[in-house]
């Protein structure tokens, strides 16, 4: 194996309670901590994790999205990736958009690996690798707790509702990581410093040939229903009998 491929997302710091605009159009973002989707910052970690027990191996960080991306990149870059890649474009990006321009750029660099988060929590639709690798028409693997390779092939286990399923697939190949497998590294100082001197190039969309035509249409965002105010009851007969009328048993 010689390149990995990180997809990398822009999305607001899962610390920061979110608040929806008064018109519906949308979440409020101005001022908002931003950071790295929680799964790609496990993908990052794995091919980081992969290219320390290989030799020669290269990790290229990609994101599209807003010029502040590159502050992202640059945490990408810290944590030990060689290099980034910012497909710029102010566009909203859909699933579908995104594995073009991941398809677009995996023509260009050539990868062994591809890896993704499972889905981005800003939208939870864990389309991308799976459209992506329809589009390259390379094996996929999904959710994966666990990976290992072989000579031109590669292991992953991933948790299902019964348990535990390993699949192997066929290198190059499309995988997207769940949180079991494993647990990024904190950046320091110094790795802060020497991400500022890598290579972070910058694209967009006409360059790659990808339009940014939407499919999907917003119509409404709406907070979460109150939390209704809890009751106190005596005994669990009582409970039962409040459950009953609520209809829930």
């Amino acid at each position: 194996m010689q390149k990995i491929m990180v997809g990398i997302k822009r999305v607001v710091d899962f610390n920061v309670r979110i608040r929806v605009k008064a018109d519906g159009s949308g979440v409020m973002l101005d001022g908002l901590k931003m950071s790295v989707n929680p799964f790609d910052e496990i993908a990052l970690e794995e091919a980081l994790r992969i290219k320390e027990r290989g030799s020669n191996i290269e990790v290229v960080a990609v994101s599209i999205g807003v010029a502040d991306t590159q502050q992202q990149l640059r945490t990408a870059l810290a944590m030990g990736a060689d290099r980034a890649i910012l497909v710029q474009t102010d566009a909203a990006i859909e699933p579908l958009t995104a594995a073009k321009v991941f398809l677009a750029l995996a023509k260009q660099e050539n990868p062994d690996l591809i890896l993704l988060g499972k889905q981005a929590i800003d939208d939870d639709a864990n389309q991308t690798g799976q459209m992506l690798a329809a589009l390259w028409e390379r094996p996929q693997a999904t959710f994966a707790s666990k990976i290992e390779f072989s000579t031109g092939k590669a292991s992953v286990t991933s948790e299902v509702d019964a348990g535990l399923k390993t699949i192997e697939v066929d290198l190059p190949a499309v995988m997207t990581v769940d949180l079991r497998l494993n647990e990024p590294r904190y950046v320091k100082l110094p790795d802060i410093m020497k991400a500022k001197k890598k290579p972070l190039d910058v694209t967009s969309l006409d360059a790659l040939s990808v339009g940014a035509t939407g499919w999907l249409k917003t119509l409404k965002t709406e907070p979460p229903p109150q939390r209704q105010k809890g009751i106190m009851v005596k005994d669990a007969a009582e409970l039962v009998e409040v459950l009953k009328k609520k209809g829930l048993i």
